[in-house]
């Protein structure tokens, strides 16, 4: 079957997008790699210069039969070894004197080819010219994305709670983030959609949805494949963009299990085929995209670690096009030696491999999530006004509390539940644990003029406080659930 083009959407480009000409440097670089052109048009400095000849490392070997942590031993029955050398090209590596010199800002094409690769496993795509292009990461990949698409006083979509870091980046930019509705499941369709269709006459329309859909930070909420999809055809229908910003995608642990004996037949079972850990993961909105109406970004610093400062951006070429011009003028490309490191283990281990890793990452997170959940409903104090919604996917849970079950809540407190909440917080960091307010996540932008204003008395009172269970190994996860729950025992009055 014949793909369809993606649509052209740059009318939404900030004016800095719209201004920004190509470095008349960059167009000649691909002439560095041609034998037959004796390059003297750039400040390249010679590779002979560069004091590293070669770099070695070992992993696990796929497929991890003694578990991801498992420390590889040496022998070739457990250690994978990854040598590359700065001038000789060995299969899929990067050689360390290409990696280390300037140029191919979108990444090496060993690490694409894999990166494409893997895209084409896990998305069922929509169209036809859609490409992927390295980044430093999640954080990296936003800011470029609101340079791209905002100027100042444009306007965009977020969950009403969300990561702080994406927030203070759009508002640095003078970018307005309107809070969506969302609830135990994600966003609302339903809320979203009353919200653009009421939107008051004059303000100007958000160009963009941010959205955390899996594991979300902070509320832990994974959306369904179901809400995917009508979020998605109400961005048709109002004509913006989908930013799918997906570090926690591949920490998906499924519904937590209670009963300890049907728990321990589910974690006996033999581990999954490849094909049913794929079929087993939350459609994407990369694949509902029949459009090229969402940019994905991916990343590795959850699945290997945050140091590589490395992920990906899936869009159609078109809108990936000026992202590159963009990263050819601030951060040139991800590290060589990034590149060299992670695209000499991947294709080593081959999508096979990678898929083994994934699967034994996610055992690992279903234990830390099952022995979080455990501890909470063992320590927290026993009362509707504590909830805990068992998180399906990511690092992180919450505990929803209800503000107006304090006892001095009316009196000392003056019926506010911020003050609950920084009460709370000091009480929390006093007994040696730490666990993050909600209120820091919020989403409070507004457009002018303003957009009608909706409240819901059911959650006035509601605060909430975000953990996670990633951080620590499990004895101290287990200590500091222990004071957490002493710490709110001893704060709403309960005896220990």
């Amino acid at each position: 079957m014949t793909l369809p083009e993606s649509l052209d959407f740059s009318h939404l480009y900030s004016n800095e997008t719209k201004a920004r000409k190509p470095s008349p440097l960059k167009t000649c670089i691909h002439l560095f790699q041609d034998p037959n052109i004796i390059f003297l048009g750039g400040g390249l400095p010679l590779s002979d210069y560069f004091p590293w000849d070669n770099l070695t490392a070992q992993s696990p070997l796929p497929p991890f039969q003694k578990g991801i942590g498992a420390v590889p031993s040496g022998s070739k029955e457990d250690t994978l070894n990854i040598h590359v050398k700065k001038n000789e090209k060995n299969g899929n590596d990067i050689p360390l004197a290409r990696a280390l010199q300037y140029g191919f800002t979108p990444g090496q094409p060993e690490m694409l080819s894999f990166l494409r690769e893997h895209t084409q496993k896990i998305h069922d795509m929509k169209y036809a010219d859609w490409d992927v292009i390295a980044s430093t990461g999640n954080t990296n990949a936003w800011e470029s994305t609101l340079r791209i698409f905002c100027n100042r006083g444009d306007v965009i979509l977020a969950e009403e709670y969300s990561f702080s870091s994406s927030l203070a980046a759009a508002e640095a930019q003078g970018v307005i983030t309107v809070p969506v509705p969302v609830d135990s499941f994600g966003i609302v369709p339903e809320k979203l959609e009353e919200l653009l269709d009421s939107w008051t006459e004059g303000a100007p329309k958000p160009k963009l949805l941010y959205t955390i859909p899996t594991g979300q930070n902070p509320t832990g909420t994974s959306l369904s494949s179901e809400r995917k999809e009508a979020i998605y055809r109400i961005a048709q229908k109002h004509n913006f963009l989908i930013v799918e910003d997906e570090p926690y995608y591949f920490l998906q642990v499924g519904d937590y299990v209670p009963d300890l004996k049907k728990r321990e037949e589910i974690n006996s079972a033999p581990r999954p085929t490849h094909q049913e850990f794929l079929d087993s993961l939350v459609k994407t909105f990369l694949s509902c995209d029949t459009d090229g109406r969402v940019v994905r970004l991916d990343s590795f610093s959850k699945v290997l670690a945050p140091g590589t400062r490395m992920g990906w951006i899936t869009a159609s070429k078109k809108l990936l096009r000026p992202y590159v011009s963009l990263h050819e003028m601030t951060i040139q490309a991800p590290a060589g030696f990034t590149q060299v490191l992670v695209s000499g283990t991947l294709n080593r281990w081959g999508q096979e491999g990678y898929l083994d890793w994934l699967i034994g990452l996610r055992h690992e997170y279903v234990a830390k999530r099952d022995h979080t959940i455990d501890s909470l409903s063992k320590y927290l104090p026993q009362s509707d006004a504590f909830k805990v919604l068992p998180p399906v996917a990511g690092m992180f849970f919450t505990i929803d509390i209800d503000a107006s079950a304090h006892p001095d809540f009316k009196t000392k407190f003056d019926s506010d539940p911020a003050k609950v909440e920084a009460a709370i917080y000091e009480r929390v960091i006093k007994s040696g644990v730490l666990v993050v307010p909600g209120s820091w996540f919020k989403t409070v932008g507004d457009t002018v003029p303003p957009q009608p204003k909706t409240s819901d008395n059911a959650k006035k009172n509601e605060i909430f406080f975000r953990g996670t269970y990633a951080a620590v190994a499990p004895e101290k996860l287990e200590a500091g659930l222990k004071r957490l729950g002493d710490a709110l025992k001893e704060e709403f009055g309960f005896a220990a």
